[in-house]
């Protein structure tokens, strides 16, 4: 724990030079130390309110039978906000723990942003999914199953398809099969032997070289941006070489990232939206949105919007009580 305790994160610390301390509002970032969009959203809450409390998940306890939740000498029960922007460097179900632990600050009366339990339903992709569509968003044909025999067949009616991890980001460690493969078989075993007991089997759609992002704060639209895939990349992530470009989205795309993004109650998200021939599709919505797409896709500093939101809604808060 030491790299922790010799972090910012541990200590109380006066705003940056020229920029007014706003009162005694006590606000907690939740994320990965070292972090660049953790890191700076820790920063413009410090420099609104003169604290800056950068909580690393690896290091936080629960005492039920006190009350309290500790993290080197603070407890987190005893801020007034506490915002989670990453619960762990990598997407994996034991995050769901550790958003169970913050769902106890919660009810100890913390404000949290976004909440635990919307944040819970994301963090799996067939959860998402199962949302997005019970919610009559436009998704990519997708199948579901255990057994690897329905998935091929699935991924025969498809043409091609990808087979995709419940918990994985930018692309990571999914698999991209076609079913006049001889080897289909083979693959999708592998795969599911490989810790994906659940095969998420989504077609492979025509697109433009591009897919978008489009960002939300507090329900409101904050901007949009273009993430363009690499050459010979078969997705747009930037892990694979994709790059941002600016983007003004269309009423159209507009309206239907803003009904998939009202299905979760989220503060702070972004939906990646597709252009395919049939219309735009939604793939998911960010358990924690990005602000890297935001920054060099729009020029928009998310952390300090997503600051300014959260320190006016704890305000609001402690009038009210």
């Amino acid at each position: 724990m030491a790299d922790v305790l010799n972090h910012d994160s541990l200590k109380n610390r006066s705003p940056k030079s020229g920029s007014p301390k706003r009162g005694s509002v006590k606000i907690g970032v939740v994320g990965v130390v070292g972090g660049w969009s953790s890191e700076s959203l820790a920063d413009r809450v410090a420099e609104r309110t003169g604290f800056r409390l950068l909580v690393d998940m690896e290091h936080v306890s629960a005492r039920l039978d006190e009350g309290r939740v500790p993290f080197g000498d603070f407890d987190l029960c005893e801020l007034d906000g506490l915002i989670i922007k990453k619960v762990g460097a990598e997407y994996n179900a034991h995050l769901l723990d550790r958003l169970e632990l913050l769902r106890y600050v919660e009810q100890c009366g913390v404000a949290i942003f976004s909440k635990p339990l919307s944040i819970l339903r994301l963090l799996d992709r067939l959860s998402c999914t199962v949302t997005l569509a019970g919610g009559g968003i436009p998704l990519p044909a997708t199948e579901v199953t255990l057994d690897v025999r329905q998935a091929v067949s699935a991924v025969r009616r498809f043409g091609k398809a990808v087979a995709k991890g419940l918990y994985s980001t930018k692309a990571r460690g999914m698999l991209v099969v076609s079913g006049d493969d001889p080897e289909l078989a083979a693959k999708l075993s592998e795969f599911q032997a490989a810790d994906n007991p659940v095969l998420y089997i989504q077609q492979m759609l025509k697109l433009p070289g591009r897919d978008l992002g489009v960002a939300f704060l507090g329900g409101q639209y904050l901007g949009a941006y273009a993430r363009v895939k690499a050459d010979e990349a078969w997705n747009t992530t930037i892990h694979s070489g994709g790059h941002y470009e600016p983007y003004e989205p269309s009423p159209q795309i507009l309206e239907l990232a803003r009904r998939a993004q009202a299905l979760f109650d989220l503060d702070f998200t972004g939906v990646d939206v597709v252009e395919t021939e049939r219309g735009p599709m939604v793939f998911e919505v960010s358990a924690f949105g990005g602000f890297s797409g935001l920054r060099d896709g729009c020029q928009v500093d998310a952390a300090a919007r997503y600051a300014d939101y959260v320190l006016e809604c704890c305000r609001a808060r402690k009038e009210s009580a």
